[in-house]
């Protein structure tokens, strides 16, 4: 198994720092391995605590009477310098539990209400993203959106434009669009099951 050697940090952000990460393997090969991560200090690292605890929170919002729709965002994102589309999302704040996070954030982005839908840990657990660039863990939570979509609450550094897709639309993103990983899996499960949700009882 390989062994970190030494971790230095690059960058002091917000949101985003970069670590150096030195390292080697059972075969005696030697990385330098940059890390990209939402901790704060080295202290934080997922490498240092050995907990995953998640950075955020995924929304898999169903939106309607009929409960047809899923809740969407097209988003601007500068890495690929045009629009994707993927679940509202969020980042977890200090001391506040994923759940609440889901709620504000979705409010946060669309103007929305959420009820959530009670899931067995298992579908919830924080999962990583991009494992082999950043320690970055997301949960998952899902429940039922309602209200008017609303603009208000949305940071202006944020450039997002709010979907109601039915399945037809659906189909047509997974076509036609920019998707991103999580958000396409979704909408896979969503036009594969008549109650999106089913899965979440058995």
């Amino acid at each position: 198994m390989a062994k970190i050697d030494s971790i230095e940090k690059l960058t002091d952000n917000r949101f985003l720092n970069m670590y150096l990460v030195k390292g080697h393997n059972s075969k005696g090969y030697h990385s330098n391995y940059m890390v990209a991560s939402r901790a704060e200090q080295i202290e934080d690292l997922k490498i240092s605590t050995g907990k995953n605890t998640p950075d955020g929170v995924i929304i898999y919002a169903v939106y309607g009477e009929k409960k047809d729709r899923v809740v969407l965002v097209r988003q601007y994102r500068y890495p690929i310098n045009g629009f994707v589309y993927e679940m509202p999302a969020g980042l977890v704040e200090k001391g506040e539990d994923y759940h609440e996070a889901a709620v504000r954030e979705l409010h946060e982005e669309t103007g929305l209400d959420f009820e959530l839908v009670p899931a067995d840990p298992m579908y919830e657990e924080p999962r990583f993203t991009t494992i082999g660039m950043t320690d970055e863990s997301c949960a998952t939570v899902y429940g039922y959106a309602s209200g008017e979509i609303s603009d208000a609450y949305a940071e202006p550094s944020e450039e997002i434009q709010v979907v109601l897709a039915d399945r037809e639309e659906c189909r047509r993103i997974l076509r036609e669009e920019r998707v991103s990983l999580n958000c396409a899996y979704s909408l896979m499960h969503f036009l594969g099951d008549e109650d999106p949700f089913a899965f979440l009882g058995k």
